[in-house]
């Protein structure tokens, strides 16, 4: 179910909160369901129950569970996460977006990434290659000619040298 990384720079807490947040997300535990007992799950990882408790909290806060009194905690409808968190993760996905488009990355393929079609017509690479193909002005003054530039698509093949092939 649940696998924790000793090694992570992560406090235990958050490893699982993030673990189950994804179950719930993913449909593992479809929304509804009563999540693990905070002892059951604390038995099986081996770690102190307060540490699952601590998680199962936070996870409330965030919306992405409910807690039943003398029942245990159960996984929320997606209709119920908080609104808080929400704009947490716009906000996240706001910056992400700038630096894509800083990249080179086109408004198409992001929103071909979105709704799950994967990369968009011409692809990453690319994308890439028109974002930081230098100018032709660049090229020449850096010694490559324009028969340098025709031959590979307009991607230089090496600077003119004037003494052919050979180094």
């Amino acid at each position: 179910m649940l696998q924790l990384n000793y090694r992570d720079s992560r406090p235990i807490y958050e490893q699982v909160r993030d673990g189950l947040r994804k179950l719930i997300i993913t449909g593992g535990i479809p929304a509804g369901d009563k999540l693990p007992s905070v002892r059951q799950l604390a038995a099986s990882l081996a770690i102190n129950p307060n540490t699952i408790q601590r998680a199962y909290e936070s996870l409330e806060q965030e919306g992405y569970a409910y807690s039943v009194p003398g029942k245990g905690s159960f996984a929320a409808l997606p209709m119920d996460v908080r609104a808080g968190r929400r704009e947490e993760l716009l906000g996240k996905l706001d910056v992400i977006v700038q630096e894509l488009k800083y990249l080179g990355i086109s408004g198409e393929e992001l929103a071909a990434r979105m709704t799950g079609q994967g990369p968009a017509e011409g692809g990453t690479a690319q994308v890439r290659r028109q974002a930081f193909s230098p100018t032709a002005k660049t090229l020449k003054s850096a010694g490559f000619t324009s028969a340098d530039l025709s031959e590979n698509d307009g991607a230089p093949s090496g600077p003119a040298t004037g003494e052919g092939d050979e180094k």
